[in-house]
């Protein structure tokens, strides 16, 4: 189970760039690629999407690997933390419900 740093940097060594060029495409400062493929920092979402889109990569997916680092990050040393993961999953359903009515 990779982490959204882990997806992006191998998906950098695939193509064989530097992290000057992925920052210069995506109009992201170098040590910020460098901290968020090192798990430093977290991106937002639209720049999530950027990476997904110039890497070629599925961006549900990679939306999924960046949501769950954040959930993890949160939850990590919680005790309760699969209780806790299952109320919140189904509160979700419970608002997904009411709020298609």
């Amino acid at each position: 189970m990779q982490t959204f740093g882990e997806i992006i940097k191998t998906a950098r060594g695939e193509k064989r760039l530097f992290l000057r060029q992925v920052a210069a495409n995506l109009d992201i400062d170098q040590a910020l690629v460098s901290k968020f493929e090192k798990g430093d920092r977290k991106p937002s979402k639209e720049q999530v999407e950027k990476f997904a889109d110039f890497f070629g990569l599925n961006k549900d997916e990679l939306i999924i690997a960046w949501k769950s680092d954040l959930v993890f990050n949160v939850l990590k040393d919680e005790r309760l933390s699969n209780q806790i993961l299952e109320v919140a999953e189904r509160k979700i359903k419970y608002a997904k419900t009411n709020l298609s009515q």
